[in-house]
């Protein structure tokens, strides 16, 4: 056993049992990511949006963040993200088959819009990045009550040349607003690569012009991610103003589950990029300081396995919404 590596996760303030936690969040993450790709391939659901290659960054910049008090405005791919703060295997099925029961809108988004005002987490939408303004008006306004909160909102790189992020970025700057601008770097837009996308070489070199701290980080690497948000949730809570974060991932699979990403990208690149595998890494870091073994692995994802077959089950068996709901909340009376 390594003692640089015993204590890495606890020179950042994380505990044995957190680092496990995490570990958890991101097998659950990749396993319900997994199980809907086989159903919407079955024909079962319609859609899938994936976050298989970047659970680490969501599940690392989650535990950062205090539930209860923190809003989360986050992107279609945020499944760890939510799973940390609360939503769960079931939540996420019943949100996949469309069903009444959905919390994020009663089967009437799509998969990875979530929302949940018991959790602080601020509904999504299909256009991409029209988060970003939102979460800084959040922030705003927690400034404005005198509230201690931080705002955590999350976007793609694509995501980074709209105007929303910088229009959101700029007031955020001005106003010294506690928002955290988390940018999860997985290389494509869709098909356009990260070179045809950005001028700059990262996209946390754009907060210099908005006048806050902008960090890049390994987002394969809970630890470190977790690190770097961490000291942004304490400048934020100190006054200090907002933080960028590129988070530098990759996309494992296609963009959704209507892609071929045959078309832009080589497999060679895709099992390049699986050796960084974040799930199979941290699994290895976690085995190397000793708490994870051969049988505590086994019983983690026997026991993630009976979550998310059993989540499958009443999703698919759940009742769909009332045809005349679909007018709910669309006319005032």
């Amino acid at each position: 056993m390594s003692n640089l590596a015993q204590n890495r996760h606890q020179a950042v303030g994380l505990s044995d049992q957190q680092v496990l936690d995490m570990y958890y969040y991101m097998v659950l993450a990749r396993k319900i990511d997994e199980r809907q790709w086989l159903l919407n391939r079955a024909g079962k659901v319609p859609f899938v949006i994936s976050c298989q290659g970047q659970e680490a960054a969501q599940i690392g910049a989650a535990f950062a963040l205090e539930k209860g008090k923190d809003y989360l405005c986050p992107y279609y791919r945020d499944l760890g993200v939510v799973l940390v703060f609360g939503q769960t295997a079931r939540d996420c099925m019943l949100s996949a088959f469309a069903k009444a029961e959905d919390p994020n809108s009663g089967g009437r988004q799509m998969p990875g819009h979530f929302g949940s005002r018991k959790l602080n987490i601020l509904t999504g939408s299909s256009p991409v990045t029209t988060q970003v303004p939102h979460a800084v008006g959040i922030a705003l306004a927690g400034k404005m009550q005198g509230k201690d909160l931080v705002v955590f909102t999350s976007f793609g790189e694509g995501s980074s040349n709209q105007g929303d992020f910088h229009e959101g970025a700029n007031f955020a700057g001005v106003h010294k607003l506690p928002v955290i601008f988390f940018c999860e770097n997985n290389k494509y837009a869709i098909s356009v690569p990260l070179k045809k996308q950005l001028a700059c070489e990262s996209v946390a070199d754009r907060a210099i012009g908005y006048g806050f701290t902008g960090v890049s980080v390994d987002g394969n690497d809970p630890i470190e991610t977790y690190r770097v948000m961490k000291e942004a949730v304490e400048r934020a809570r100190a006054g200090e103003g907002p933080t960028l974060i590129e988070a530098v991932t990759y996309r494992l699979v296609p963009h959704s589950s209507d892609d071929d990403d045959r078309t832009y990208r080589t497999r060679e690149e895709v099992e390049e990029a699986k050796k960084q595998d974040p799930v199979l890494r941290f699994g290895a870091y976690l085995k190397e300081v000793g708490l994870l073994d051969d049988t505590s692995e086994t019983e983690l994802l026997e026991r993630v396995q009976a979550e998310v077959d059993e989540a499958t089950d009443y999703a698919e068996n759940a009742p769909y919404p009332a045809p005349e709901s679909a007018l709910t909340h669309v006319y005032g009376a």
